[in-house]
């Protein structure tokens, strides 16, 4: 999206920090907050003809398949959040 050459690994797909307090907990959730919004930005910004084209190489697929996947994976996780956050409160 930020027209840079696709680098994804799967050892990056767990890199985030150790949660050892309310403070790391805060941080780690505006980081999330802020490239959520960086992202929706640069979808917005991202004409639309470009949708139906593949985002790197073929085998990557079109940048529609691939936003539409980050986000139904995003809503994977936010579903998790909520069902560990009800066992919790139980």
């Amino acid at each position: 999206m930020h027209g840079e050459a696709l680098n994804a690994h799967d050892k990056f797909s767990f890199n985030t920090p150790i949660i050892e307090s309310e403070e790391d907990w805060q941080a780690l959730v505006n980081k999330a907050l802020i490239q959520a919004e960086e992202f929706a930005l640069l979808i917005e910004q991202l004409p639309e003809e470009k949708l139906w084209q593949n985002i790197a190489d073929e085998k990557y697929g079109i940048y529609y398949r691939n936003i539409h996947g980050i986000i139904e994976h995003t809503y994977y996780h936010l579903g998790q959040i909520a069902l560990i956050k009800k066992l919790v409160e139980a």
